[in-house]
């Protein structure tokens, strides 16, 4: 399957980079808010849902991805705790609230209740695989 790259220029796109980034795992060492740049920079495995869905194999595979975000202005954290970079945090959406618009947030929603919620001019948002994919024998389940 060929590298995924996927930019998000309205809520719209950016319900697409969340789907394709739902379930994915990181470590909070992996997020990067480089301010002096106004990006926001997270390293992340994400599950190859486009590969999973309506196969019937066993073996699932991850990729090793980057979400970067541009023109941000300021980040902040809820429940995340920059003091434990090896924690680990499954990602579940990526969602964009409007304030005056094109202005808003862009909120990723891990599991556990943390979410880290970037202040943007506008809505641009990058999505790119980085390598080849490996295997995984589990996939991830939301009781269906």
């Amino acid at each position: 399957m060929p590298d995924l790259k996927i930019v998000a220029l309205d809520a719209e796109d950016l319900e697409i980079v969340s789907a394709q980034v739902q379930d994915a795992v990181l470590k909070v060492g992996d997020i990067h808010w480089r301010a002096d740049e106004k990006r926001l920079v997270v390293a992340l495995n994400r599950f190859v849902w486009e590969s999973a869905l309506g196969t019937r194999t066993r073996t699932f595979e991850r990729r090793r991805a980057v979400l970067h975000l541009a023109r941000v202005t300021r980040v902040q954290a809820q429940h995340l705790s920059p003091g434990r970079p090896d924690a680990v945090l499954e990602l579940l959406a990526v969602r964009f609230v409007p304030t005056d618009e094109p202005s808003g947030f862009v909120e990723l929603v891990f599991a556990g209740g943390a979410t880290l919620r970037a202040e943007v001019e506008c809505l641009e948002v990058g999505l790119g695989d980085l390598g080849a994919a490996w295997s995984t024998a589990s996939c991830p389940d939301h009781g269906a």
